[in-house]
């Protein structure tokens, strides 16, 4: 994967996710090196909120910043653009400009992200 920041990682949540949408929507890979590549580099590096990613609120910890991106351009869906129901969670780290992916997710099979699996990863950090 292409990446802008010093480090991506996969969280190992997030590949169990990732297989599991991979035999629906075969692009997802090359969709998400797309979204590193354009998307989070414009929001954190250029500091341009296009209306995409959004911080998540409410959780009982502060670091990391925890995002939720909405506007996901998935090709698997043709037609749909940005609209594509697909969800990416991730945290992101300013001070090591770190990126860690912990979830994906099709709006269609799930509504909103796992808090409990945010809170079970980042209330010990």
């Amino acid at each position: 994967m292409v990446t802008i920041f010093r480090s991506v990682v996969r969280r190992e949540e997030f590949g169990r996710d990732l297989k599991k949408l991979l035999r629906r929507f075969r692009t997802l890979e090359e969709d998400l090196a797309t979204l590193v590549r354009t998307q989070l580099n414009i929001y954190h590096k250029l500091h341009v909120d296009n209306g995409g990613i959004f911080r998540l609120t409410g959780l009982p910890f502060e670091v990391p910043q925890v995002f939720k991106v909405k506007k996901f351009a998935c090709k698997a869906l043709k037609g749909r653009g940005v609209k594509s129901g697909i969800r990416v969670i991730y945290a992101y780290y300013p001070e090591t400009d770190a990126v860690e992916l912990v979830e994906i997710y099709f709006k269609a099979d799930q509504v909103n992200e796992d808090r409990q699996r945010l809170c079970s990863i980042y209330s010990t950090h």
